[in-house]
């Protein structure tokens, strides 16, 4: 979870204005709540934040959280007869705060605004050196129409581009159970109770909700893993990449390949699996059986998520060490040498040698039994 503290310093540690996004799988998940309980924490903290945009739903909580909150007077735009209110952009522009609330993202200003939607809006503000904390619903990201069209069964038409998700400091996924957003919308605190039965047979529905669950969470999953890749470049953080060396006996090979694809899948890191074809294991040497099996093998390998790749090299601790330096690799997997292997010596010399080496340059080494 991410804290007010943390968004706190980030906002001490530039002049140019931070950008956080909290997102959820639909409507009633608690952003806006979330939002405003932020800005009473940060307004503790002697920010002065202040409130740009907060739509409330008429939701009872919510709108105990908006009291005592300084908020920037909206204006009132007259369009087809009525009169509807809208963010004022400049007089949040002229104000200045430190840290402004900007709910609904997706939204599309009156016809006439300066801007035609309110993520232009956030874009400007931003640029005026102002933090926004904002809010958006999974729904409404530009290239996941597709996925929640099929999901739903409706189109949405209020988007927001991928690269205003990709531009923001922090996106936070606000995140329920399927059984806790029904019990929400069925106690009335998502929609007044004439809207819950239609919202039940449509949006609401569990196996929608699950889904749309699910493309929230990857989004937010995806967005830290581009930030570490992007903005974690210091000598001492490598991204995991795994390095799975088998040989041409079947079994090892093949346990080496399985248990390397399971720590590659827990880190959600690439793998490569290496086999190094000495001189005594070209095509014309090796028995059939063998090669039947390593190809079964790299296909196994490829099938579970692995690039293949085949060294002809007579020095196995070379071709591992070379590879392992040229590919930025982190963590290199093999498999437990057997009793035999010990007890050879040019055998015990290849894998301390190899050990020494990746020690040497602070990589990892697992021995798979």
């Amino acid at each position: 979870m991410s804290s007010a503290k943390d968004f706190l310093e980030l906002i001490q540690k530039s002049r140019k204005g931070k950008f956080k996004i909290y997102i959820g799988m639909s409507a009633g998940v608690g952003k806006s709540f979330r939002m405003l309980q932020e800005a009473h924490s940060l307004l503790r903290n002697g920010i002065d934040v202040k409130i740009g945009y907060i739509e409330t739903h008429g939701r009872e909580e919510t709108e105990a959280l908006v009291e005592g909150l300084p908020q920037i007077e909206r204006k009132s735009v007259f369009y087809k007869g009525k009169n509807l209110e809208e963010m004022d952009l400049q007089a949040i522009i002229n104000e200045h705060p430190e840290v402004v609330l900007v709910d609904e993202l997706a939204h599309t200003n009156v016809e006439g605004s300066k801007n035609k939607k309110r993520w232009q809006d956030v874009l400007e503000i931003l640029d005026n050196g102002i933090n926004v904390i904002s809010a958006m619903n999974i729904q409404h990201i530009e290239s996941l129409n597709e996925e929640v069209k099929k999901i739903t069964g409706v189109e949405v038409t209020e988007r927001v581009p991928d690269k205003i998700l990709a531009l923001a400091d922090e996106v936070v996924n606000i995140d329920l159970t399927a059984d806790e957003l029904l019990t929400r919308l069925k106690e009335g605190k998502i929609y007044k109770k004439e809207k819950i039965q239609t919202a039940l047979s449509n949006f609401f529905q569990s196996g929608h909700i699950l889904q749309l669950r699910e493309l929230a969470l990857k989004e937010v999953a995806t967005h830290v893993e581009r930030k570490v890749e992007t903005e974690i470049k210091t000598e001492n953080f490598k991204p995991v990449k795994f390095l799975a060396c088998i040989s041409s006996n079947e079994k090892i090979a093949k346990t080496i390949i399985r248990k390397t694809a399971r720590l590659a899948s827990y880190y959600n890191s690439p793998w490569t699996v290496l086999y190094i074809q000495k001189p005594s294991e070209n095509p014309e040497k090796i028995a059939l059986d063998k090669q039947r099996y390593l190809i079964n093998n790299f296909n196994l390998a490829q099938e579970l998520g692995a690039k293949v790749v085949r060294i002809k090299e007579s020095s196995v601790h070379n071709g591992i060490l070379e590879y392992v330096i040229a590919h930025n690799i982190t963590t290199v997997c093999i498999g437990k040498p057997h009793a035999s292997f010990w007890q050879r010596m040019s055998g015990y010399s290849w894998i301390y040698t190899l050990m020494n080496r990746l020690n040497e340059r602070q990589i990892d080494i697992i021995i798979l039994s």
